[in-house]
């Protein structure tokens, strides 16, 4: 039998990350990313850029979890990194660069909360914010295509990341 939300049993936990969103503008995504954030225990999304749509277009696919995460709007997102950094969070932005490395093979550390940068829908993760990151990590990926939707992409590492922390 089907196990609906009020009938599984998995166990509520909430992990020391939080997910750190540069210039994700697409309502979708962002209520997307509410879900999934709300799905494997983030501690906190913080939305970076000028213009986030936090809206009926976002709760569409969002499914109120914005009232179960923790959240906010902040317009610079090296501030945000800095200061989080200062507070001795780990950085770790998502992206696939020359030096980055597989997220699957990554031991993450148990020690410092989590920070997992995203980036810009079109763009990725700016240069400026890898330059402030401890670790780039990339998905493996076996196709022509070398990037993935955010959404998709932040799911996977997500999944990797709280495996390992459990």
């Amino acid at each position: 039998m089907q196990l609906t939300h009020y009938t599984t049993n998995f166990n509520k936990k909430i992990f020391p990350i939080t997910l750190v969103c540069e210039n994700v503008t697409n309502a979708p995504n962002i209520g997307s990313l509410f879900r999934i954030a709300d799905a494997f225990g983030v501690e906190k999304i913080i939305f970076c850029g000028d213009t986030i749509p936090l809206g009926r277009k976002m709760t569409k696919t969002s499914r109120a979890t914005e009232k179960a995460v923790k959240y906010e709007v902040l317009k610079d997102v090296l501030e945000a990194i800095i200061a989080l950094k200062a507070k001795d969070h780990q950085c770790i932005a998502l992206e696939i660069t020359e030096d980055s490395l597989p997220i699957h093979s990554f031991n993450f550390s148990t020690k410092q909360p989590i920070v997992l940068i995203i980036g810009d829908e079109n763009f990725g993760v700016s240069e400026a914010v890898l330059n402030e990151c401890d670790h780039i990590l990339h998905i493996n990926m076996f196709g022509q295509n070398s990037s993935m939707n955010v959404v998709q992409a932040t799911n996977i590492a997500l999944y990797e990341i709280t495996k390992k922390l459990q």
